[in-house]
């Protein structure tokens, strides 16, 4: 089990939730980080006691430490705040909670100092993946995935050996709010209708994301770098429940599955108590109560961020990168109630279309052609 943590992102939904389960564990929090939520911040700083507290801006760590006044912690802020949390020395696990490309440069700095990371931030494999896991390797790192689907994955080959005898990956999918809707159908829908996710409890990006299916699409490139295979082998299938979380197919033909209560905390708290287990405050399931489980193709016609984003995993390279940072400017937007559904599509593919492909990029040109697609995307939408 781990000893000291920081968590990155902690007023987020998985950051609250890293915290639900550290203060169940003994397990001492050396640094939490947040956007600008100072009030939150402040009740997580005074119940766990961090050496340090690191906001997006300095006038949000001004606010905090006048509110903090007294107490013995440290306060900073911006990039090089977050890179040190992710760095002292004391943690020996970092939970990267935050959300979109701020998370990539603490994760890797994390990856230099030889951390585990729970990496609940998914894109950071997405834009970097070959970049970040060739760093694991370099430096006896080691990520242990948050991500439900990622977890499952992980769990499943627990006892696996050679990579060699996997078949493919399967990535279980809700379908999102708009399962079983056609494009016409799509064409009307709100940003309110999106947020309302059937089976989970997420950020609103993340939500959104799960409505256009293109978190399913971001989930292929992560299996894809975590586990060192390529695109074909990773599937997707609609899985409405939400029990079985994901699946392995062997060579043979068998297949093991992870279930579970659609509860992030399981998780959470394996990337912590890893290689061993311990007891959890989530639901368990009653087999006998759930019915029938069901499971589909997606339709990729209805849906086709998903189609993209396999595309771009194939070619690799910049290619996810920019469709990542197109997706992020474009989902802001429809957050602000600026485009419409359909446009998310539109203006990621026009980012992606954009930004110069590299195929095998470095740090820079990763960082420069996420820029390239969100300019795209701003362009595009005005």
């Amino acid at each position: 089990m781990m000893q000291c943590v920081s968590v990155l992102g902690s007023t987020g939904s998985i950051g609250r939730q890293s915290l639900d389960i550290i203060s169940r564990l003994p397990v001492r929090v050396a640094a939490l980080t947040a956007g600008s939520n100072v009030e939150h911040m402040a009740r997580q700083c005074e119940k766990f006691h961090p050496t340090l507290a690191v906001m997006a801006s300095q006038a949000a760590a001004e606010r905090l430490a006048d509110r903090l006044s007294g107490m013995d912690i440290r306060i900073s802020w911006g990039e090089a705040g977050l890179i040190e949390a992710a760095t002292l020395e004391a943690v020996d696990c970092v939970i990267t909670a935050v959300v979109g490309m701020v998370g990539l440069k603490p994760t890797l700095a994390a990856i230099g100092a030889g951390k585990r990371i729970g990496l609940a931030n998914k894109e950071t494999l997405v834009c970097a993946g070959e970049l970040v896991m060739e760093q694991v390797r370099a430096h006896g790192a080691e990520i242990v995935p948050v991500d439900s689907e990622h977890s499952a994955i992980f769990q499943c080959l627990m006892g696996n050996k050679d990579r060699g005898e996997i078949q493919r990956l399967i990535l279980t999918c809700s379908g999102g709010p708009f399962y079983g809707m056609d494009r016409a159908q799509l064409q009307a829908v709100t940003k309110a209708d999106a947020l309302k996710h059937p089976n989970w409890k997420m950020g609103a990006k993340i939500t959104v994301d799960c409505a256009t299916l293109m978190n399913k699409g971001l989930e292929v490139i992560e299996a894809m770098r975590l586990y060192g295979l390529p695109e074909e082998q990773v599937d997707v299938v609609i899985h409405r429940q939400s029990v079985v979380h994901s699946l392995v197919e062997y060579v043979d033909g068998a297949m093991l599955a992870q279930l579970g209560a659609p509860d992030m905390r399981l998780p959470i708290q394996l990337a912590l108590t890893y290689p061993n287990r311990a007891a959890c405050p989530v639901e368990r399931l009653d087999l006998t109560a759930l019915g029938s489980l069901t499971f589909s193709k997606p339709d990729l016609e209805a849906f086709p961020c998903l189609a993209l984003a396999r595309a771009c995993a194939k070619a690799g390279g910049t290619a996810c990168a920019a469709m990542n940072g197109a997706n992020e400017a474009a989902v802001a937007m429809f957050l602000a109630d600026e485009i419409g559904f359909y446009d998310i599509y539109r203006l990621v593919s026009t980012g992606v279309e954009a930004a110069p492909y590299v195929k095998t990029p470095d740090l820079e040109q990763i960082l420069e052609a996420d820029r390239l697609a969100r300019l795209a995307v701003a362009r595009a939408a005005n």
